[in-house]
């Protein structure tokens, strides 16, 4: 059986996983497949972020991640963490977090901790738990029946990282800020999301740890405000708790890597 899924083509497995979720889901007459790869590989995505976490037969678990592994290869393949430059063991990087292999990433999560369920939608939430594969959202389901209750602010849950080139995801939710205008309590609550993630890090004995922006864009947090607080919690932390960890911030967009540049004092 693990044969089958190396032998396969990229366009076999992925019409493959197009036609099983779709039988899955009783609509194997009722939807047409596109012809266009990039229309596949869109149709494929919506199907993944829509699917609800229960179990996977080992068959599509097979070809599924021979496809994204095989994604990771077209998407530009994995960035090394330990290739980037650091100053202070802080480290600034402008890219797509699902291609950094580090040991752990950050992913700015909602309280049901399950993913992004608009198809194709945007969102880093959307974004790693596509290239994770469908058992990142399994993982998070058990850890969320587990725990019976949505996930506090501030906190973390800790599961691997699956067909991401990192060895594990860290899931954190930051504060939503209404107006723009975060309050005493949100600047807490968002300094916790740094410092348990940080303590989860050491607590594991790992080297690199990738934080993206947590609560910005439509969390609300403003840009420059979020950006002061996770360098000046980084900071503190790596100073009195961990003499080895390194700190990656990931960011996206232009705006996020000028301000990050400004406050670490670094030029381009």
């Amino acid at each position: 059986m693990l044969e089958g899924p190396k032998l396969m083509n990229q366009a076999h497995r992925r019409l493959f996983l197009i036609r099983a979720l779709l039988e899955e889901r009783g609509e194997s007459s009722l939807t047409k497949i596109p012809e266009e790869e990039t229309k596949q590989r869109e149709l494929l995505r919506a199907l993944m972020n829509t699917r609800m976490p229960e179990a996977l037969t080992p068959d599509i678990l097979a070809i599924q991640d021979a496809y994204l592994q095989q994604r990771l290869i077209e998407r530009g393949g994995a960035t090394s963490a330990r290739t980037l430059n650091y100053r202070n063991r802080i480290a600034l990087w402008r890219g797509d977090i699902t291609l950094l292999a580090a040991d752990a990433i950050v992913n700015a999560a909602n309280d049901q901790m399950l993913g992004c369920f608009v198809p194709g939608h945007h969102c880093i939430d959307n974004a790693i738990h596509t290239f994770a594969g469908m058992q990142l959202r399994a993982a998070c389901a058990k850890l969320m029946r587990t725990q019976g209750r949505p996930e506090p602010t501030g906190h973390v849950k800790v599961t691997p990282a699956f067909n991401l080139p990192s060895r594990f995801v860290f899931h954190t939710v930051g504060p939503i800020v209404a107006n723009a205008r975060p309050s005493n309590t949100d600047e807490l609550l968002l300094r916790q999301c740094y410092e348990r993630c940080l303590t989860a890090a050491t607590e594991r004995h790992l080297d690199t740890i990738a934080f993206c922006c947590i609560s910005t864009g439509v969390f609300g947090y403003p840009q420059r405000d979020a950006a002061r607080i996770a360098l000046d919690t980084v900071t503190g932390y790596l100073q009195e708790n961990d003499p080895h960890l390194k700190v990656i911030f990931d960011v996206f967009l232009p705006s996020d890597e000028a301000i990050y540049r400004e406050l670490l004092g670094t030029n381009r």
